[in-house]
């Protein structure tokens, strides 16, 4: 019998690498969706099957992190092995327009999850292994490089719910014997990046702009320093986590920390433009209160797991200017002849 995971936010950036990667492993998994009017699996299309054909190793539910009795019903019918909650309003802009509705989703969904994990357990006697995804962004106003021992200091509804989502996880830990695990991971990148984040907003507009189909990219803080990884690589210490004898936490970060001009400076240099001819700053994207430098500092992980990041700063800019020239490529040949793209990431005709 393949060992079975499930994993709330399956629909983002790193629950679609992450379920490539346990598929690699032979593992079942099954995910958690919302229901939307339209589509939002268009990262998984590639690996989704029909779920009568008795190949089929990728299962979706709907759910919601807001909702405990649906978390609850999930976790009976599944009977997972492995529990990854990635779930999450994860845009640290937004969450200061959405506070109350971040922190539902991002501290209490998880302390729902965790409830229905305790009982779960207490019922069919047998063990979950929890992994609870937190951020760089707790961190906030600390000076890097930060590691496991750095006190947190969030400057956003988004960091604040991190902190206390993380410290839940620590208690049922502690309380109940649980086997939970927080990752700290530092900003991770990839061409499946949304395109509200900064590095695939600036990827997405080089290839839009080389193709004629952009004029302008705006911009808020372009001296944020941050530590950027490679999302395919950190999905890997994710599950490395959960595979040690003893739960525990550990940050995971490249150790190298980039401002956003530096990112521009690549992902614009690549096609051999300026970026400042093309590049303007906006005000709406400034956040209230700024997290201006995250390092990491993650010797822990690298000792005790033997995790290295794979992908470079260069090599993860390079990679995903790639990926969305031919995006804006593909997008320009549809206009020409007709037809729009119905979905950012997805063209049809």
């Amino acid at each position: 019998m393949s060992r079975k995971a499930l994993i709330t936010g399956i629909t983002g950036q790193d629950g679609s690498y992450l379920t490539r990667l346990l598929l690699g492993k032979g593992y079942e998994v099954h995910g958690i969706i919302r229901r939307s009017s339209s589509f939002n699996t268009h990262r998984l299309e590639d690996l989704y099957q029909d779920p009568h054909q008795p190949e089929t190793r990728l299962f979706l539910h709907y759910g919601d992190l807001a909702d405990g009795t649906g978390l609850r019903r999930i976790l009976e019918r599944v009977q997972p092995e492995e529990i990854y909650n990635l779930g999450a309003q994860s845009h640290v802009r937004v969450s200061f327009d959405q506070p109350e509705y971040t922190a539902d989703v991002v501290a209490l969904g998880t302390l729902r999850l965790l409830e229905a994990v305790r009982d779960y357990t207490q019922r069919a006697g047998r063990q979950v292994r929890f992994y609870q995804a937190g951020s760089s962004e707790m961190f906030g106003a600390a000076p890097p490089p930060q590691n496991e021992r750095t006190p947190f200091y969030p400057r956003s509804p988004y960091a604040a719910s991190k902190v206390a989502a993380h410290w839940f996880a620590v208690n049922y830990r502690e309380a109940y014997g649980l086997f939970i695990v927080n990752g700290i991971l530092f900003n991770h990148e990839s061409p499946a990046r949304g395109e509200t984040f900064v590095t695939r907003k600036i990827t997405r507009a080089v290839g839009r702009i080389v193709h004629g189909l952009q004029k302008k990219l705006y911009l808020g803080n372009l001296d944020a320093r941050r530590d950027w990884g490679y999302a395919g690589d950190y999905v890997e210490a994710m599950w490395l986590m959960l595979q040690q004898e003893e739960p525990d936490d550990y940050v995971i970060a490249t150790g190298e920390s980039h401002s956003v001009r530096e990112f521009l400076e690549l992902a614009f240099g690549y096609v051999n433009l300026d970026w400042r001819d093309w590049v303007e700053q906006d005000p709406r994207y400034l956040r209230p209160t700024e997290v201006h430098d995250l390092c990491g500092d993650s010797s822990k992980a690298r000792e005790r797991l033997g995790w290295r990041p794979k992908v470079g700063f260069r090599e993860l800019v390079f990679m995903m200017v790639e990926h969305d020239l031919e995006l804006a490529r593909q997008e320009k040949l549809l206009l020409e002849n007709g037809h729009r793209p119905v979905h950012a990431g997805i063209l049809r005709a």
